[in-house]
């Protein structure tokens, strides 16, 4: 596997930022407390510290897996129709620790806000039902793939790439 050069990498970092800032759902995978896995998928926003936030219901299974368990794996992926190769799709991953943000804490008007105005008034509708949680995702490591031979250390405190 060769090196790649400054400006190769500049140009990989540009692709990630690309991926993440084009994708308005993440997938989101959790594990119950019989730690049985559970994927499922969340409309989120991102703050600029790099945190995703996502609304999600009791009734999900996800949700109720969060709570009980505060970790998550969450990916974005290019569209098939979008891939040369589906062997080899771009995508992002990360390993995140989840906190719940409640009522009272004082980030969670704003990102409300900022799911709704990402995705409208069915923010406003969710909002005024109980059963809907806050989370944020806090990456704690990550890795970019873009296709064969070519996958990335993400330094999640600064969104830089570093050939693995």
């Amino acid at each position: 596997m060769s090196k790649f050069s400054k400006e190769e990498l500049e140009d990989f970092t540009k692709s990630y930022h690309e991926l993440i800032f084009s994708q308005k759902t993440i997938i989101l995978a959790t594990v119950s407390a019989s730690c049985s896995p559970d994927i499922s998928y969340a409309p989120f926003v991102r703050d600029q510290a790099g945190y995703f936030y996502i609304y999600i219901s009791e009734l999900a299974s996800h949700t109720v897996n969060l709570l009980n368990n505060p970790q998550a794996s969450i990916m974005c992926i290019r569209p098939e129709s979008e891939s040369p190769n589906l062997f080899a799709r771009e995508r992002a991953v990360f390993d995140c620790r989840v906190r719940e943000i409640t009522h009272d804490d004082e980030i969670y008007t704003a990102r409300l806000n900022a799911l709704q105005e990402k995705f409208g008034e069915v923010v406003s509708l969710l909002r005024s039902l109980p059963d809907f949680h806050l989370f944020e995702l806090r990456p704690e490591s990550g890795r970019y793939i873009v296709g064969f031979s070519r996958a990335f250390m993400i330094d999640v405190n600064d969104g830089g790439l570093s050939q693995i």
